[in-house]
């Protein structure tokens, strides 16, 4: 067959009429080229690794915008698997950050901004104006050397869930204000259950697993006490202290009295799990805060919006020297070795406004919830008015040692492990734990600061 500006005409073209003999061919040709055009420009697609956990309705709302982004700008966005330890989240983005083929967009626990920080992208230049409508103070955690290496994407806090009805029926105007009411409360409403009938039900159910849940856990234990927060802010070790022993030691005696045996091995989803099926009165969960949010949260005494209902929220117990609960949550960072960072930080940039538009109406992580501040009326109708401080969202000491924190954060939750295993005493485990951290990080020792 003849060839026509470079097509090859089909035997079947030679039986049409001479009129479309002539077109036949330029027709073919457009169509090859359009379809060569279609092969050659395969839709870009952004890698996400997001963080790898977080609450169902930030989850849920975030899936929303990247759709809608996909739908303006053709972009597609594929999401990695995530493992659902932090510290292990940590090691693989390390891995990731090297390869131009392995991740554009990921989320970054505050904790990695120090170890990562080498591998992304300044974002202050291109989101000046997404980042003038976020709290200042959330924006500390993701700065290393003058750069913002992430922005807050989702900001939780530990706060106390437990089952209001319970409180109720057992005579509690109000949720445990400081640990010792929560262990008081706890052991009565767990021997009373016990006693109709259901022997597994327990006081408290933490995450006591030997990983980062741990940290956070312990850092408000030992803080309350007086502890302090293990490495300080002038880069002093300050975690063998009386008030760190005193409340490790408080921590050990939950296991089978207040809490399981098995929490010791508990991560975020296996607590849950135990709340969720009726099978314990307190709870230590992390509530989501609006990004956009104007200070730190207030000490809430009571979180739950419905008159009756069956759960409440409510700040971490506090103790003699504060109330402090410690900050999570993500930022979105982009790898400088991306393929793609330009379109990259515009997906940065459409997930941010969506954040920053869901603060505007916030509430929204609780459906059944509403934030109180002091002096409000509580669900029995009698005025709530704590005497205690205000308080405090407490960052894990991840700025201090910066790419040391892996190590210190590991050393810190197998010192703590130890003691609630029995393995150690806890004295002994603090002093043991002092020395290991003068090793990894080379800091002098020093006494913990304490707000209160």
């Amino acid at each position: 067959m003849s060839n026509h500006a470079g097509v090859r005409i089909p035997r079947f073209a030679y039986r049409i009429g001479a009129k479309a003999k002539k077109t036949f061919p330029l027709f073919l040709l457009v169509v090859g080229l359009s379809t060569c055009r279609r092969v050659d420009q395969k839709p870009l697609t952004l890698n996400y690794f997001r963080f790898g956990w977080s609450v169902t309705q930030a989850w849920a709302a975030e899936s929303a915008l990247a759709q809608n982004f996909t739908q303006e700008t053709g972009i597609r966005v594929e999401d990695l698997p995530v493992p659902e330890n932090a510290l292990d989240q940590l090691d693989l983005s390390r891995k990731l950050v090297k390869d131009s083929s392995g991740v554009d967009v990921l989320g970054v626990d505050s904790i990695s901004s120090g170890a990562l920080a080498g591998d992304l992208l300044d974002l202050r230049p291109y989101l000046s104006a997404e980042i003038s409508s976020i709290d200042p103070e959330y924006l500390s955690g993701y700065t290393v050397d003058g750069k913002l290496v992430a922005v807050p994407n989702s900001v939780l806090v530990g706060v106390l869930q437990y089952r209001a009805d319970l409180l109720r029926e057992y005579g509690y105007g109000h949720p445990p204000k400081t640990w010792d009411e929560l262990e008081k409360m706890a052991k009565r409403i767990q021997a009373g259950e016990r006693a109709k009938g259901d022997k597994e039900f327990w006081g408290y159910v933490w995450q006591g697993n030997n990983g980062e849940a741990l940290t956070c856990n312990a850092l408000e234990w030992q803080v309350a006490e007086g502890g302090g927060r293990i490495v300080e802010d002038d880069r002093t070790i300050s975690v063998n202290n009386p008030g760190t022993i005193r409340a490790w030691r408080r921590a050990e005696r939950w296991i089978g009295t207040i809490s399981p045996p098995g929490v010791v091995e508990y991560k975020e989803f296996d607590s849950d799990n135990i709340f969720d099926s009726g099978e314990a009165v307190f709870n230590r969960v992390w509530r989501e805060e609006p990004i956009t949010h104007g200070g730190r949260p207030r000490q809430f005494q009571w979180v739950n919006a419905v008159p009756g209902g069956r759960l409440g929220y409510t700040s971490i117990p506090g103790g003699p020297h504060g109330w402090d609960a410690v900050l999570g949550g993500a930022g979105l960072a982009v790898s400088r070795n991306s393929a793609h960072p330009k379109e990259a930080v515009e997906f940065v940039r459409a997930l941010i406004r969506g954040q920053i538009k869901r603060s505007d109406g916030w509430p929204t992580s609780y459906p059944d919830a509403s934030r109180l501040e002091p002096n409000v009326e509580d669900q029995h109708g009698a005025s709530a008015k704590p005497t205690q401080p205000v308080s405090e969202i407490m960052s894990r000491p991840s700025n201090a040692t910066g790419s040391k924190y892996e190590e210190v954060t590991r050393a810190y939750s197998n010192a703590v492990h130890s003691v609630l295993t029995g393995k150690k005493e806890a004295s002994g485990a603090a002093a043991d734990l002092e020395k290991q951290l003068i090793t990894i990080t080379g800091f002098q020792t020093g006494p913990p600061k304490i707000a209160n």
